[in-house]
């Protein structure tokens, strides 16, 4: 404190693995800026190394996340939609300063990110009475064809839309019960960041979302050529990386979620798709008896 003046305290955000807010272990963070330049906070910004650890903490979470019966995953994913509620000043300030949004739009933002959260949650114990079948064979059989999550999914959030797309990316792969490695917008991460303490306070398991901040371009190529990832959203890619990304996936037989045209409207019908992107299809074959 000077005189009547106060010094602002300077944050720096880490990153959140395993349940836990590590700092990056290379040291290096970046600045945050709002829409008009201002410093915001400092932010992590992660490295090889941290994206490894993100897929070793996915993988160890997988079998208790994806072994949860599907009402109870929608639980735990409706208690997160109820601390974002609780949270709900702190993400419409930062989305207003990220993406310099009206307080009413950013506002509306908000809203329809958790709204999305909510809807998601609601799908978990549904979607193997929507997306499997009972399949008719010529035989004494019983023949089942039932969805299963993929495993461990890297996504690349949306660059410009910091919640709402967010949101919309990683709440189908939680959803589905994949566990999730999350590379966040760059300019724009601290709604990531306060989704991060709202996870790390809600019933998620730790280790279920891993959320790393800094730049796609790095943690996107090393995420596409990790032998332990299943899967790979390339939502968020850098302009013009997409396609080398799609070709060090192949090298581990990825599934692979290709980019928009162009960033789509988040507010609009999410529909299964997303959800479709990260599920298999296991068939059981069971003889009848008496």
């Amino acid at each position: 404190m000077i005189g009547n003046e106060r010094l602002a305290v300077r944050k720096t955000y880490k990153l959140y693995l395993g349940g836990a807010f590590p700092r990056s272990e290379s040291g290096r963070t970046y600045e945050v800026t709002d829409s008009k330049g201002a410093f915001l906070a400092n932010a992590a910004r992660a490295s090889r190394k941290d994206a490894r650890d993100a897929v070793v903490a996915a993988r160890a979470a997988f079998a208790g996340w994806s072994g949860a019966t599907a009402y109870n995953r929608g639980q735990v994913l409706y208690r997160v939609a109820e601390v974002m509620e609780g949270r709900h000043a702190q993400f419409c300030e930062e989305v207003a300063a990220g993406e310099g949004l009206s307080t009413g739009k950013a506002r509306a933002a908000v809203d329809a990110a958790i709204d999305r959260w909510v809807w998601y949650a609601g799908w978990t114990d549904k979607l193997a009475a929507v997306l499997g079948s009972a399949n008719p064979v010529a035989g004494p059989y019983f023949d089942f064809s039932l969805p299963e999550p993929t495993g461990v999914v890297a996504v690349l959030a949306p660059q410009r839309s910091s919640l709402l797309g967010l949101v919309s990316v990683l709440a189908p792969v939680l959803a589905s019960g994949n566990t999730a490695v999350v590379v966040t917008s760059k300019a724009r991460p601290l709604p990531a960041v306060t989704l991060g303490e709202v996870l790390a306070t809600s019933d998620v398991p730790g280790g279920v979302v891993n959320l790393l901040t800094g730049d796609a371009a790095e943690l996107g190529s090393w995420l596409a050529e990790h032998d332990d990832v299943d899967a790979i959203d390339l939502t968020g890619a850098p302009p013009g990386r997409a396609m080398e990304f799609e070709r060090e996936a192949a090298g581990s037989i990825k599934r692979v979620l290709r980019p928009p045209a162009e960033e789509p409207d988040w507010a609009g019908d999410p529909g299964l798709t997303r959800m479709r992107a990260f599920l298999e299809t296991k068939t059981v074959w069971h003889p009848k008896g008496f």
